[in-house]
């Protein structure tokens, strides 16, 4: 899948090197005075993304000591794994729950934590891009196209949304879940080795992690005023993410408007969430430019904003997430003696 996917990126740049070779032309007009705007607005934004996960964890009484700095960097290494990492987002489950482990939360609530973290930023994003559409059709200046793919995306959402609530409210629903779970992973493991080892997860293990997913669930139905706080998060994380890539546009001296931009960012964000390449790279700069182009945006300036902030932002995460990444591993992944 790697292949095909590098093979159709490769397709991509030939179909569209003309306009490649203007947004180049177009780094040259960068003012890195707006530029550096990037940085902060970075780190404010995976303070947000963390303030989601933490909020809700010291609200169940975790993880009170934590700094926030230590929060910022825990959140920058969670993105550095998504990125390096292609798996839909669960490496990053499976590195911060045991990063939190070594802290004292269990994996069944931390899993719950990063959950609700992606679970409010859905919710938020849905009611921003209602937000975006209404601006949008106000302005009377986008494709009815436009229009279509955020109705898909908004549906899309809210169908995940509900099918996790519908598979968590419900201990029965999430132990038939938990037997085909373990069923398809020992039957996986099994045909991987050739039948050399035919039981490694244990359904009663999967079952109980389940089940911890399920207390939480029910205590957050008690308690809805928990997620107050890591819905406000949800919205500046959402808003700072698309901020930041509406200053890349700015610092080329082009002012997108931030509602289109809002949706494409949507769409580009799920399609390079579920491709095979690390972070998302290559199919995300290529569904968000074609989705900006589509709309009326200059195909050469949909591209070079595009470049010039996914070119800065994964630099910066990749680059300081994996120091911190290593500073974690080393302090807790050795063997004791």
């Amino acid at each position: 899948m790697t292949i095909i996917t590098l093979a159709l990126l490769a397709l991509v740049i030939f179909a569209a090197w003309d306009d490649i070779k203007k947004a180049l032309g177009l780094m040259g007009q960068v003012d890195l005075w707006i530029l550096l705007l990037l940085l902060p607005l970075q780190l404010l934004s995976y303070y947000a993304a963390g303030s989601m996960i933490f909020s809700y964890l010291r609200s169940k009484g975790n993880l009170k000591d934590m700094s926030h700095w230590a929060m910022t960097r825990l959140a920058l290494e969670f993105n550095f794994v998504n990125h390096v990492l292609p798996s839909g987002g669960a490496a990053g489950f499976s590195y911060m729950a045991w990063v939190l482990k070594k802290r004292g939360v269990s994996g069944s609530r931390s899993t719950m934590a990063q959950v609700i973290r992606f679970f409010l930023t859905f919710v938020t994003f849905i009611l921003l891009l209602f937000v975006a559409m209404i601006q949008l059709g106000i302005s009377g200046r986008a494709d009815p196209i436009v229009f279509v793919v955020a109705a898909v995306l908004a549906t899309a959402t809210v169908g995940i949304i509900f099918l996790f609530i519908w598979l968590v409210r419900s201990q029965a629903r999430l132990q038939r879940f938990s037997a085909r779970i373990t069923r398809i992973a020992n039957r996986t493991v099994a045909w991987a080795t050739r039948g050399r080892k035919k039981s490694v997860v244990k359904q009663a293990t999967i079952y109980g992690f389940f089940d911890g997913l399920h207390d939480d669930y029910v205590s957050i139905h008690k308690d809805r005023k928990i997620l107050i706080v890591p819905f406000f998060w949800g919205i500046a994380c959402n808003i700072l993410d698309v901020s930041l890539i509406w200053i890349s546009f700015w610092a080329l001296g082009y002012m997108i408007d931030p509602a289109l931009l809002f949706i494409a960012f949507g769409i580009a964000s799920v399609a390079g969430a579920v491709s095979v390449t690390p972070g998302g790279a290559g199919v995300y700069e290529a569904v968000m430019v074609a989705f900006l182009a589509a709309a009326g945006v200059t195909p050469g300036v949909a591209i070079a904003g595009t470049l010039l902030a996914r070119v800065i932002l994964l630099a910066v995460t990749i680059l300081f997430g994996y120091i911190f990444y290593q500073m974690t591993v080393l302090k807790y992944g050795k063997h004791p003696a």
